[in-house]
């Protein structure tokens, strides 16, 4: 037994991370109350509660094509804006990046700063046009 864990420790390495990879969206979630919605979600969110929409792509990807009506602050610029969200703190958001990781960072700094109705878009951007849901370049 030892000398097959010898002769495979960068393997039994692998498989133990891509393990964690896997699973730690799902503890984050857990540790920081932060929900995953899917596109149709986030669209019954938006209709019924109002959620807003954040997109923190970058300018660039932004440009090319988000989310009808949605608020575009790019992830690196979140903390230093986050003001601009406060009538949102007890209100519905939806964050979404392109895929999204970088929404479910953004969510977990809001929640840090005192943001309580957080919800990432699984899948983020791709996941809403996969969907066939509107998009718009304004």
């Amino acid at each position: 037994m030892m000398q097959f864990i010898k002769n495979n420790i960068w393997l039994i390495g692998l498989a133990l991370g891509s393990g964690a990879m896997l699973v730690w969206p799902m503890i984050r979630r857990q540790l920081f109350g932060i929900g995953e919605v899917s596109p149709s979600e986030a669209v019954m969110l938006a209709n019924r509660e109002h959620a807003m929409i954040l997109d923190v792509r970058e300018d660039a990807e932004f440009a090319n094509g988000h989310i009808p009506e949605a608020r575009h602050i790019p992830l690196g610029q979140l903390l230093s804006r986050a003001g601009e969200l406060n009538a949102w703190k007890d209100k519905p958001i939806v964050v979404n990046c392109q895929s999204g990781m970088r929404s479910a960072t953004a969510c977990a700094l809001l929640r840090k700063q005192g943001f309580t109705k957080i919800f990432n878009l699984g899948g983020g951007f791709a996941a809403w046009q996969a969907a066939k849901l509107p998009t718009t370049r304004d």
